[in-house]
């Protein structure tokens, strides 16, 4: 089968100096008709969309990674499974064992020849196809909502969000679809990203732990000074519990390796750094915490007192917010411009075994 896309543009709608590009995933009944994205039931939405995050769908560039209409509306059906694909393929799978077939290869050339014209100040992936094409990713549950680089386009910044036939089919991801577009009208004010340098303690030595202690004591002695406190756990013990003392600086305090299996620390190291951690918990400054009363039992469990607990960034938000999820992943993904650190974990390990 052979398959010739159409020159770029020529299926797309929208000014060329677009500050925002929104990409779709392919052309529904109603867009093979007239040849244009978003035409349709879903295209309405969007439209509603934009207009309640306060973007105009006028001043938008709307496209699709794939500008026709795939047998039955369904992209497996442009797909191969691996064993049939040259070995020089190099592309990642749209689906558990789905790779788009090369002759469909040529509407990413396409669609980048699009962005890199119009070369918008953020470019909004609309569903997993888009996610895929944009930024070689799929999982648009966990992957939307962080700012990020393309890997199609490496100049543009953007960010994905759930498509609005999802949202038509499940009206609860609406809101959360606002809430990026929200985020994206704010990043398209200006090009690329900023992202704040940082002080974290990671893996430390004991020394390095216990001067970044010492260089915060007067935060953590302050009664209306605010630190935040997070544990990891696993098999019923504390892993590792972090502090930051500001959004730029934090610091780790490790009790097991998972790499080797073993304690991190030395039975009398692991004892001072406990005992650095309790004079923080017990210090007079406010706590925040995520899911607070989930750590302060395996806190108490070990022996540490928490003083002045004053604040739960999930209480806060689902106070505001009740109808959104308020995983700490998902809250990261709202308030923060950056990946979830279990993404982060994962690109590491991807980039570990390629």
């Amino acid at each position: 089968m052979t398959h010739t896309p159409a020159p770029a543009f020529a299926r797309s709608s929208g000014p060329r100096d677009a500050k925002i590009v929104l990409v779709g995933e392919a052309f529904g009944r109603e867009e093979d008709l007239v040849k244009r994205p978003f035409i349709g039931a879903s295209g309405q939405e969007l439209t509603l969309m934009l207009r309640d995050a306060g973007i105009e769908r006028g001043s938008c560039f709307l496209t699709n990674v794939f500008a026709f209409r795939p047998e039955n509306n369904d992209i497996k059906t442009l797909c191969a499974k691996k064993s049939e694909l040259p070995s020089s393929y190099a592309l990642p799978p749209v689906g558990q064992g789905q790779y788009i077939r090369p002759e469909f290869l040529g509407e990413i050339d396409r669609l980048q020849d699009e962005l890199l014209t119009v070369h918008p100040n953020v470019v909004v992936a609309l569903g997993n196809i888009a996610c895929w094409a944009l930024f070689g990713s799929v999982g648009i549950s966990n992957l939307r909502g962080a700012m990020a680089y393309s890997t199609l386009c490496p100049s543009i910044k953007g960010l994905a969000t759930y498509h609005p036939a999802g949202v038509l089919r499940n009206w609860s991801w609406r809101p959360i679809v606002l809430a990026d577009l929200k985020k994206a009208a704010h990043e398209a004010q200006k090009p690329g990203l900023d992202f704040s340098s940082r002080t974290l303690v990671v893996s430390p030595f004991l020394d390095e732990l216990g001067a970044w202690c010492a260089a915060a004591g007067g935060h953590f002695a302050d009664p209306t000074a605010l630190i935040a406190v997070d544990i990891e756990t696993s098999c019923g013990a504390i892993d590792m519990c972090g502090v930051a003392i500001s959004p730029t600086n934090a610091a780790c305090f490790p009790f097991f390796d998972k790499t080797s299996g073993e304690p991190f620390w030395s039975l009398w190291d692991e004892i001072k750094v406990r005992q650095m951690l309790q004079s923080i918990l017990a210090s007079p400054c406010r706590k925040v915490l995520q899911n607070g009363l989930y750590d302060i039992q395996y806190l108490r469990r070990e022996g540490f007192a928490l003083r002045n607990f004053t604040d739960d960034t999930m209480m806060l938000h689902h106070s505001l917010f009740p109808e959104l999820p308020k995983g700490l992943g998902f809250l990261g993904s709202i308030y923060c411009n950056e990946r979830s650190w279990k993404l982060l974990n994962r690109q590491k390990e991807l980039k570990k075994d390629a």
